[in-house]
């Protein structure tokens, strides 16, 4: 442990590859991190408290909302707003962005978009799940509320995203834009600790994941993606592994480790996709290229959508860049057939 640095050490360290701020980042992932720690208590109490389940109400994307939902969402927003970097938020969980009013926050240069927790309807038994943020630096004036063009940037305006998983370990990882990096909560401490320092993915791997339950719904050129993963050829190790837990931050976190592709497509129930533009595809997206990897809608490059809505929905395919490269193929020779 002598030589373990931790997520405060290692923000001030790295302080200087912070665009437009000194010491801006390590207040703001600090609110991130102090968050986590009181989420991840609470989802360690699961079956014991009674703290999982639903609500009885639905968010404005009209899925139900589950009791642990409403309290991450209200941690994160309280710790952001505790600082005065932080203007205003926009939640998956909130039907629109949030301004922060109080006098500390007047002159705040960021915003963050974020799912406060990812994948919780995996709780009650006892499967990953996560946070996800996104930071971009404000285009309204400073010391004016914030308004939504500040929100709807493209993923390639963001200064920094990351993810926390609650899992066997809770880890947080992130990207400024120089790498990405993965801190381990040690709760005998309190600390997330340095662990998986300068994080890349593979360019090839041998996992996709999918819901496969959805297969008659998909496009074409994604029936016969999967078909191709599933046939044997030894020259390029298929069939490759079936692997899908259900919750984003947990199969894109597995992938990121050991390479793979992660598919959402769009359905005939969803034809535009189901996954978030702003609280899910551009934060992972940020983070899969600053390691080497891809992430795309089937066609283009995520971070360089224009977002129109706070709710926006998009296909999303991410991962190893070989692995993308090759879904956007099927796509693409499949792309008029609507058999």
């Amino acid at each position: 442990m002598s030589g373990m640095r931790t997520l405060g050490e290692f923000i001030v360290e790295k302080q200087a590859d912070f665009p437009h701020a000194s010491g801006d980042l390590s207040s703001l992932l600090s609110s991130i991190r102090l968050a986590a720690k009181i989420v991840n208590r609470e989802i360690n109490k699961a079956g014991l408290a009674d703290i999982t389940g639903s609500v009885g109400a639905e968010n404005v994307q009209g899925e139900e909302q589950q009791k642990l939902d409403l309290y991450a969402n209200e941690k994160f927003k309280a710790a952001l707003e505790a600082r005065d970097q932080v203007c205003g938020v926009a939640s998956e969980e909130e039907d629109e962005a949030v301004a922060f009013n109080k006098e500390l926050n007047k002159n705040a240069k960021y915003v963050v978009l974020m799912d406060p927790l990812d994948g919780s309807s995996n709780i009650d038994v006892n499967v990953s799940v996560g946070t996800i943020f996104s930071i971009y630096r404000r285009v309204s004036p400073i010391g004016t509320p914030p308004t939504q063009e500040d929100f709807l940037q493209p993923g390639n305006k963001q200064v920094a995203a990351g993810y926390v998983i609650y899992g066997s370990s809770t880890m947080l990882v992130y990207t400024t834009g120089n790498g990405v990096n993965g801190f381990t909560y040690d709760p005998s401490l309190g600390t997330f600790c340095l662990s998986h320092e300068n994080m890349m993915i593979p360019q090839d791997g041998q996992i996709y994941s999918i819901n496969e339950g959805n297969y008659t719904r998909f496009p074409m050129g994604i029936k016969k993606y999967i078909k191709y993963c599933q046939e044997n050829d030894s020259a390029t190790n298929r069939p490759y592994t079936s692997r899908y837990i259900g919750s984003l931050v947990a199969d894109f976190h597995r992938n990121l480790l050991k390479g793979g592709v992660y598919l959402y497509p769009s359905t005939q129930s969803h034809p535009n996709g189901k996954l978030r533009l702003l609280y899910e595809c551009n934060p992972m997206a940020y983070i899969v290229e600053q390691a080497g990897g891809t992430a795309s809608d089937g066609v283009k490059r995520i971070m360089d959508i224009k977002p129109t809505e706070l709710h926006q929905r998009v296909p999303f395919v991410v991962g190893s860049k070989n692995m993308v490269s090759k879904v956007e193929e099927f796509i693409e020779i499949y792309r008029d057939d609507r058999s």
